[in-house]
């Protein structure tokens, strides 16, 4: 993957990791910081995230801290049904991202919720929707691990 990163590319992954300017212009005042251009920069995001380099682009939030819950789910789903389970999964508002593994448990998802006790509602409905148990592991800690390129 690092031979399809550039210099520049590598400088906007490690700058926009660390914060992202809350400004009335903030592409502009993050190319800026850069040292490129609004419109360069929003062209590499768009490459970078249309090419599968970058998974998403958006800000991180803390649900705890703003009142809700956050919790990692897991399934182990039959091949033959993987695309429909992940289409069911994926209807609830509530699920912020989800992935597929080489595993026994092939499915992984994030729930995000206002309150806390909509997580166990949510897992249920996912569990009565799809027929399929659903593993529930929230977080007893959490760790951050930036990823950060040499320029």
């Amino acid at each position: 993957m690092m031979a399809l990163l550039d210099e520049i590319d590598r400088r906007i992954i490690n700058a926009l990791q660390g914060g992202f300017p809350i400004c009335p212009a903030p592409f502009a005042a993050a190319a800026e910081t850069i040292g490129i251009g609004q419109d360069d920069l929003l062209q590499r995001l768009q490459r970078m995230r249309a090419g599968g380099l970058l998974s998403r682009f958006g800000p991180m939030y803390h649900a705890e801290k703003l009142g809700g819950a956050l919790t990692l789910a897991a399934m182990a789903v039959p091949e033959d049904r993987f695309e429909t389970v992940a289409a069911q999964v994926n209807a609830h508002q509530e699920v912020a991202h989800n992935y597929a593994r080489e595993h026994h448990l092939n499915m992984w998802f994030v729930l995000a919720t206002e309150q806390g006790a909509r997580i166990g509602e949510v897992l249920a409905e996912i569990e009565a929707e799809t027929g399929l148990t659903v593993f529930n592991m929230p977080k007893r800690e959490e760790f951050f691990i930036g990823l950060r390129f040499e320029a």
